[in-house]
């Protein structure tokens, strides 16, 4: 499952503005490849819409079935808007409606967020 976090305005090359939602997935545990040490994150992913940015906003909190998926393509340069930090990447985040986690497969059912389990 994803949850609609918040939207974005963008322009197509006819000049027309558009509207995204971004869609962020469920808390995920990654390692630090240079401290070793473990942070929690959830990706993110944008998705284009023929919605106006009133039916947009409206949306925010919707949950959808699905993940978010790395897909590659060609490097490109990516700055970090909260530190100015230039990184090379060829992946981005992309919305996929058919997939599923393990647990949503085989139980139907969202996975219980590793921060509940442990309370």
């Amino acid at each position: 499952m994803v949850t609609i976090v918040k939207t974005k305005s963008a322009t197509n090359a006819d000049g027309q503005e558009f509207f995204m939602l971004v869609v962020q997935g469920g808390v995920e545990t990654i390692q630090s490849k240079e401290t070793g040490r473990f942070y929690l994150t959830a990706r993110k992913a944008t998705v284009s819409s023929t919605f106006d940015e009133e039916t947009c906003n409206s949306l925010i909190g919707t949950k959808l079935p699905g993940g978010i998926e790395k897909s590659e393509v060609d490097p490109y340069t990516y700055i970090n808007e909260d530190t100015g930090e230039e990184f090379e990447l060829s992946h981005r985040n992309v919305y996929n409606p058919n997939l599923q986690t393990l647990e949503e497969a085989v139980l139907g059912e969202e996975p219980i967020p590793a921060v509940a389990m442990a309370q």
